[in-house]
């Protein structure tokens, strides 16, 4: 028996993923490794995965394998929060920022965790509390988003403890270096390395002078305070509706850093993700050669 002992399984909710799952049974089963996975995921597939509860996977797997996209992965380390369990990601669909290997390569991937042949990059999340006491946390972002037919998100951010800015947009997204390829990068913030630890403000289509995001440190928290004129928004927790909130209600935004460990085995980097998920290609007039005499711009 090599490292990993047993691996937890967490799968796409709409995708069939039962060839893929009897792969990783038949690799267990030589490598003397049991699979576990959730009641209602593996409940309703025909494959061989022991069905445990969820604190039951997250106290015996030595390795949790997530199968599906970007989607299945955060749910994933979102169970695993506060864990040193290694989250390995299996893209299911379109390439993702978080998956590290596609299915073909899994035996493979399997084989070198199992022989600690791979390096765990720590990813920091947010949480917050909302007014009725509810707790959420987030590997991407947490927004406040008009509700259609309402007004715009009238939003004033503070920072230790004062106001700095006031947003009048359709949404604030704060978001984590992971998220900054996801809705803020949508919104218009800046791509951020998944090894900087630093939350991101960013305001989607905001309507005044003062459109920029802000990058703060992780051991800063950050209170959004619904201002009166604002109208009624959704709160988003890596992109699911868990709540609403009116004028006067606020929230305040917490770091965790390290919160997950996601599985890197070297065979693409960040950006060369970034660049093929998100169709960087750069200035055209960067790539133009200077006439002849003339210096390049």
């Amino acid at each position: 028996m090599g490292l990993i002992g047993s691996i937890g399984l967490i799968l796409h909710p709409r995708r069939n993923p039962g060839p893929v799952i009897e792969s990783v049974v038949q690799w267990a089963r030589k490598s003397q490794t049991e699979v576990l996975g959730l009641p209602d995921e593996v409940g309703r597939i025909d494959c061989s995965a022991v069905s445990v509860p969820a604190e039951a996977l997250v106290a015996r797997a030595g390795l949790v394998v997530s199968l599906g996209g970007d989607g299945t992965m955060l749910r994933a380390m979102r169970l695993l929060f506060g864990t040193v369990t290694p989250v390995l990601g299996v893209n299911l669909g379109r390439l993702g920022f978080l998956a590290e290997i596609d299915v073909d390569d899994l035996p493979m991937a399997l084989d070198r965790v199992d022989r600690g042949h791979y390096t765990t990059e720590p990813r920091m999340a947010v949480r917050t509390c909302l007014p009725d006491g509810r707790e959420f946390r987030a590997f991407n972002d947490i927004a406040l988003v008009r509700v259609p037919g309402s007004g715009l998100a009238a939003i004033a951010i503070r920072l230790q403890g004062n106001e700095f800015i006031r947003y009048a947009a359709d949404a604030v997204v704060v978001a984590t270096s992971t998220g900054s390829t996801a809705y803020s990068f949508a919104a218009g913030g800046p791509i951020m390395s998944p090894r900087v630890e630093a939350i991101l403000v960013v305001p989607a289509s905001a309507h005044s002078s003062f459109d920029r995001a802000l990058v703060l440190p992780a051991d800063e928290d950050v209170t959004l305070e619904l201002l009166p004129t604002t109208g009624r928004l959704a709160v988003e927790v890596d992109g699911e509706v868990v709540g609403y909130l009116d004028a006067g209600h606020r929230i305040t935004v917490t770091a965790s850093p390290a919160a997950a460990q996601v599985v890197r085995l070297g065979g693409t980097t960040f950006y060369q993700r970034a660049r093929r998920k998100l169709g960087i290609k750069g200035s055209v007039e960067a790539g133009r050669q200077a006439p002849e005499g003339m210096p390049s711009p």
